[in-house]
């Protein structure tokens, strides 16, 4: 990734109210030019032959240019040529290769992290697998958060969601784990488990670090996400800082 001359690293970022917390630095959208939190836009930065590519780790070195976390507002931007003046604006330059694949490689990349994450939890034991496992767990009250692949069955949700609750003493409120955007088969080749339908995620720290990535794929792929995740995620980040 390339830097223009005379450009600090730090150039992408805006100035963050005085009031916001220092682990809730702000960057400006070059679509709509309204500041948000990191957590709900997407850094872009442009490859030293010009190819602007996504940056989902927030790693390439560099001035980065932050759209809003949306696939549709990133293709709507590329068909009226938006997204082309917004970056060339953002990069101080015109001679940049914009792919046609932009949007679908953006959501390749937050499903990337996404499941890195997930790795990355198991590795270090908060994150467990197995349907009697979790059940067994969940109504001790030791998972904080319960995931359910994308085709995992009715019955099978039904029956850990109970647990959950019970684990929780929420029973009678409706509470449910969260329907991930991936099915089994994704979920099976990132963790290298045979069929991973169920997920619990059994220290908050965990849950935590989990909601981030997850909440930006949501946002991106304009699914619908329960108040009570956003409120875990809001709560999460008082304490956590990634």
């Amino acid at each position: 990734m390339r830097t223009p001359p005379n450009e600090r690293l730090t150039s992408d970022i805006a100035e963050a109210p005085k009031a916001r917390k220092a682990s809730e630095p702000e960057r400006r959208c070059i679509l709509s030019g309204e500041t948000d939190t990191r957590d709900a836009l997407v850094r872009l930065a442009v490859s030293p032959s010009g190819l602007v590519l996504p940056d989902a780790q927030e790693k390439a070195p560099g001035r980065g240019a932050w759209v809003c976390s949306s696939r549709t507002a990133v293709e709507e931007a590329i068909g009226n040529g938006k997204l082309r003046a917004g970056l060339s604006r953002a990069f101080k330059t015109g001679d940049l290769e914009l792919p046609g694949e932009l949007p679908q490689k953006i959501e390749d990349a937050l499903k990337r992290v996404f499941l890195d994450r997930l790795g990355l939890e198991m590795r270090v034991g908060g994150l467990i697998l197995g349907t009697q496992r979790i059940a067994e767990t969940a109504r001790a009250g030791g998972v904080a958060l319960l995931l359910h692949a994308r085709d995992a069955s009715e019955d099978g949700r039904k029956k850990l969601d109970q647990a959950w609750r019970v684990g929780r003493d929420a029973e009678g409120s409706g509470e449910r784990g969260l329907t991930l955007p991936l099915d089994r088969d994704a979920l099976s080749v990132a963790l290298g488990r045979d069929n991973v339908v169920h997920l619990g995620l059994t220290h908050d720290a965990s849950a935590a670090r989990v909601r981030k990535p997850l909440m930006r794929l949501m946002h991106y792929m304009g699914l619908d996400i329960p108040a009570e995740f956003e409120r875990a995620t809001s709560r999460a980040d008082d304490d956590t800082n990634d």
